[in-house]
């Protein structure tokens, strides 16, 4: 199964968990996601899958957005709520300001996060993916060895704190692939002399995917045990992504609402599993395919092509194309016919395309 399908990624799973129950689901090996989020975080993971991991190229440098928790007081290890603390509630010496506990200023925690907007110079968390010397830093962390990582340049485009509730501070924030939220969350602990850190948080959107695209675990499981008849393309996956007005309702199925299922809890990612009863009596259980993008809305800053079966052809054998009417576009998506992603194809010269990627059809 080709496609890419959105996982509103529960806390206390890794990325990397999600990644290998939706293998089990899907019944194949080639998954993959298109960004990582941390253990306590939840929200937004996108995941391809089939010959449309190859797309995760395109979306490295992804911008993203978040809403979160930071709470103050006192740092973490892990410059979040998973790490252990790394000195008492106002420790000696300390100056908090206007931020002792419980008298948090909305507006100087407007004014101080505003301080982080634009292209900043940040250290990752010491218990981050960070390498150093080939190591994971968190893997040297773990071992209490020096952990030493380089500044890395990132860009804070917004920044908001937008409540304040005694010793915690609300916050919306967009950001640029490889910005740590918690180390901006322990800077600002340290400039106000006080310590803090990232209490929760909740990825919303990654490049064009946002958390009203996003599925649970639960209910992808749910139907996964619907039968899947024959090979589907990226393309009859997504077509249940589309508005309600544009779906085929002959697609969908009706499940015994007696049927019962073993479905994985969410803090469980080995395997632990509660009954769940299906209640199909009230509605229409949507098929697997259903949670896919639609195709066409993938990358959407590329244009779209509809092939002939000519062109289809020059491209499946990795020959250069002409496609005049996007002669000022630089990378555009090429379809076989409405729903089936053919290739991604990259502007030669003039109005010849050369395929950079060609996906194989399911």
């Amino acid at each position: 199964m080709n496609g890419v399908i959105v996982i509103d990624k529960p806390a206390g799973w890794t990325s990397h968990d999600v990644v290998n129950r939706m293998r089990r689901i899907l019944q194949q090996r080639s998954v993959g996601h298109l960004g990582t989020l941390d253990p306590l975080a939840t929200g937004v993971l996108p995941l391809v899958t089939g010959s449309l991991t190859r797309l995760a190229q395109f979306y490295i440098a992804s911008e993203k957005t978040y809403e979160g928790i930071i709470r103050f007081g006192f740092a973490t290890n892990t410059y979040d709520a998973d790490g252990e603390p790394l000195n008492e509630l106002f420790p000696a010496g300390s100056h908090v300001g206007t931020a002792a506990l419980g008298c948090l200023a909305l507006d100087d925690l407007q004014k101080l996060a505003a301080g982080f907007h634009g292209l900043i110079s940040q250290i990752p968390p010491p218990f981050s993916a960070k390498k150093i010397h080939g190591v994971p830093a968190y893997k040297l962390a773990r071992k209490q060895k020096e952990v030493i990582l380089k500044p890395v340049q990132v860009e804070i485009k917004e920044f908001v704190i937008t409540a304040v509730e005694a010793d915690r501070a609300h916050f919306r924030a967009r950001v640029s692939s490889g910005t740590y939220m918690r180390s901006i969350a322990h800077e600002m602990g340290q400039r106000l002399g006080c310590g803090a850190h990232l209490e929760s948080l909740r990825r919303t959107s990654v490049a064009e995917f946002d958390i009203t695209q996003a599925h649970t675990l639960e209910a992808i499981e749910a139907c996964s045990v619907l039968p899947l008849t024959g090979a589907h393309s990226a393309g009859e996956a997504g077509k249940m992504a589309m508005p309600e007005n544009e779906l085929c309702h002959s697609e969908r199925v009706r499940v015994d609402a007696s049927a019962s299922r073993r479905i994985p809890t969410p803090a469980s990612p080995v395997g632990d599993t509660v009954d769940v009863l299906d209640n199909a009596s009230a509605t229409e259980t949507r098929t697997i395919q259903s949670f896919f993008i639609h195709p066409r809305q993938l990358l959407p800053l590329f244009p779209s092509v509809t092939a002939d079966e000519a062109t289809a052809a020059r491209i499946r054998s990795g020959r250069p194309v002409n496609l005049p009417e996007l002669s000022r576009a630089r990378q555009v998506k090429v379809f076989a016919n409405q729903n089936d992603l053919l290739a991604i194809a990259t502007r030669v010269a003039g109005t010849l395309f050369h395929p950079k990627i060609v996906f194989p059809s399911d």
